[in-house]
């Protein structure tokens, strides 16, 4: 089993697809990798060398930010915002949509699942 990044890449798996596992690398930096590298396309994992798998190390710690320097990152952001108390800042802070989204209806990824409000009686006829 190879290992990138501190993340255990899958073997049995195309290159493309099992470098995807690292976090920050999409379909996108998984192609241009391999096209810096000349690795095929139809490659798999375990049929790669010792000395290609040294070399995608080095390339994706010299010229990416994957894993937790990237979470890092992400996080201080959302922290930057939040002490600002800009209003992405706040709707952060609260749990809200962040993006503009409506939550009327709809915005149960965000706010969690659906509270009743305590008090609150149907009328019988």
């Amino acid at each position: 089993m190879a290992r990138i990044a501190g993340v255990n890449i899958p073997t049995n798996k195309r290159v493309l697809i099992s470098l995807r596992y690292i976090y920050g690398i999409g379909p996108q930096n998984a192609k241009e990798i391999c096209g810096k590298l000349g690795i095929p396309d139809d490659r798999r994992v375990n049929q790669l060398t010792d000395d290609e798998v040294l070399k995608i190390r080095e390339l994706i710690d010299r010229e990416y930010q994957v894993e937790g320097d990237l979470r890092r990152e992400q996080a201080m952001n959302i922290k930057r915002l939040m002490d600002l108390g800009c209003y992405r800042g706040l709707r952060h802070r609260k749990g809200l949509p962040v993006r503009g989204q409506r939550t009327h209806t709809n915005a149960r990824t965000r706010k969690g699942k659906a509270v009743p409000i305590a008090g609150k009686k149907k009328v019988t006829k």
